[in-house]
């Protein structure tokens, strides 16, 4: 994958421990104790769900000292705002924002001042940023755009067979006056981005914002014309190709729609720092927008290995799932997300690509809610069963065996982590497989196998992913669709190993099949047996 070229690609990076160029976060000194969070979010007006409202939400801008590297990378930043954030304890450490707060360690979001502090103070403490913002554009709330960061990571993480953390590059279409998104990617990983958008302010400020930051030689700025020009140009740009699109579009579709869903949900139409029209309208809304992304992705395919949005309302999200099914499985392969910060603010995110690595069911399935079935893509991974702790060397060692026993393309195993991954072009386990290849041992192939067997190097490529993990007392196996677009064959390599360990463990009752699913990761196929 080609990388975005960047000014001064030759001035030396100081990396940190896992990759990353400064600057890079510093640590509190406490981890964050429990929520103000919900507080916060009463008092901007977000007292109720907002499963179909827009982001009204100011967005928000930072200050920071330059501080040492992280030396534990990305379980920070997973972790960092899991418990919501501390107004008291940010307010200890930060004299600027405990100049903000009140006595009864609430915020006023009605502040812009005190709102845009909340923002300086989040980045400079979490993650050694220091932006500037003028006060009519957005301000973006840090843990709902850190939480597409994070998802973003495990998309691209999981749909690889690269190491984790690796040097990619990226566009941000419509970056805003914070330059937020290729902030927070290049402050945790080793990321390079191109953040295009329409507004000329908001670019003077995007591009001091990088450059206070030290981030020039990783972040092109790039000014869109009008917004007829493509979101994604990158013959305009003399790019190749790039590893993801990301964009938090305008959610409203008219100014009308905007002050509407301002009074519907109790918050006045000009609260805290109220971003630009640019920023915050667009003709058809966020679904016209992402449709706009869809429609330029068909012609560009895999030029992009992955396309994804943030989205305000989740009737959106069902809308443009639609789209993708739509398209005739040219964009089968797809996720979704939903981001919940406190109780209350719920954001939907949606990625699809035209590439054959599936992501993990972590990333392709990251909705919690049942009843949000019809929404969700294939299943990428599977809980086969389970066996005692004890027995879960051995169980390994039989898959092994079962898998070095089969033609595949590849098989490699690690005995120190207890998982496997292979390759193939066919289903390899299967009787008609065995048949074919026992008449070509015995001399007696037909014209029908040498048409198959010639047939079968033009088949795309399946990977998949068996491992025993021990916990708990016990051993439990899964299987992860790696590589592929048809899931047929996922499903057949999961019933094949089923099978085969219920009959390795059938005299000593040592395997115990998978039924249903107990858990977001562990999922179940009807079909396993078929």
């Amino acid at each position: 994958m080609n990388s975005v070229p960047m000014a001064s690609e030759s001035r030396k990076r100081k990396r940190s421990v896992d990759g990353d160029a400064s600057p890079s976060a510093c640590p509190s000194s406490s981890a964050p104790a429990s929520v103000s969070e919900d507080a916060a979010q009463e008092e901007s007006g977000d007292t109720k769900g907002d499963d179909d409202g827009p982001d009204n939400e100011s967005r928000l801008a930072v200050v920071a000292p330059k501080c040492e590297p992280r030396s534990d990378g990305d379980a920070y930043y997973k972790n960092l705002y899991a418990r919501g954030l501390d107004f008291r304890q940010l307010a200890l450490e930060d004299a600027d924002f405990a100049a903000v707060l009140k006595k009864s360690g609430q915020l006023d979001f009605t502040d812009p001042v005190a709102f845009l502090q909340l923002t300086k103070s989040t980045l400079k403490r979490d993650f050694g940023l220091d932006i500037e913002l003028p006060a009519d554009r957005l301000c973006p709330p840090i843990p709902n755009r850190h939480n597409y960061i994070l998802w973003l990571k495990e998309l691209l993480d999981s749909s690889s067979y690269d190491r984790p953390g690796g040097r990619l590059s990226g566009i941000d279409i419509g970056t805003g006056a914070s330059c937020i998104y290729p902030l927070l990617g290049c402050t945790q990983r080793p990321w390079e981005f191109i953040a295009t958008d329409l507004d000329e302010k908001s670019l003077s400020y995007a591009a001091e914002n990088v450059k206070r930051n030290g981030l020039k030689h990783r972040i092109r700025l790039v000014q869109r014309r009008v917004p007829e020009d493509p979101l994604i140009p990158l013959d305009e740009l003399g790019v190749d190709s790039v590893d993801f699109v990301m964009t938090n579009p305008p959610f409203y579709e008219s100014a009308e729609e905007m002050d509407r869903l301002a009074s519907s949900k109790m918050r006045p139409p000009d609260s805290a720092c109220t971003g630009a029209p640019v920023e915050m309208i667009c003709d058809g809304g966020e679904v016209r927008f992402v449709g706009r992304m869809l429609a330029e992705s068909l012609r560009l395919r895999h030029r992009v290995r992955w396309y994804t949005a943030m989205l305000g309302k989740l009737s959106s999200l069902e809308i443009l799932v639609d789209g993708l099914r739509a398209t005739e499985g040219l964009a089968a392969n797809f996720a979704v997300a939903e981001f919940v910060q406190g109780t209350k603010t719920r954001r939907w995110a949606v990625a699809w690509s035209f590439g054959a690595m599936r992501p993990s069911q972590a990333a392709a399935r990251a909705i919690p809610r049942l009843y949000w079935k019809k929404i969700l893509p294939f299943e990428t991974e599977a809980w086969i069963g389970s066996v005692a702790g004890e027995d879960a060397t051995a169980a390994a060692d039989r898959l092994d065996q079962l898998m070095r026993s089969l033609d595949l393309l590849s098989w490699d195993w690690e005995k120190g982590t207890l998982t496997g991954v292979g390759r193939t072009r066919q289903n390899v386990w299967g009787r008609t497989w065995r048949r074919r290849t026992a008449r070509e041992l015995a001399g007696t192939q037909t014209d029908a196998d040498a048409a198959a067997a010639s047939k079968d190097a033009e088949l795309p490529v399946f990977g998949f992913e068996v491992s025993v993990v021990v916990a708990g007392g016990k051993g439990t196996v899964f299987c992860k669709w790696r590589e592929g677009h048809y899931r047929g064959i996922f499903t057949s390599i999961c019933g094949f190993i089923k099978t085969k360990l219920k009959a390795w463990g059938k005299n000593s009752s040592r395997f115990l099949e998978a039924e249903r699913i107990p858990g977001p990761t562990e999922v179940k196929f009807e079909d396993l047996d078929g």
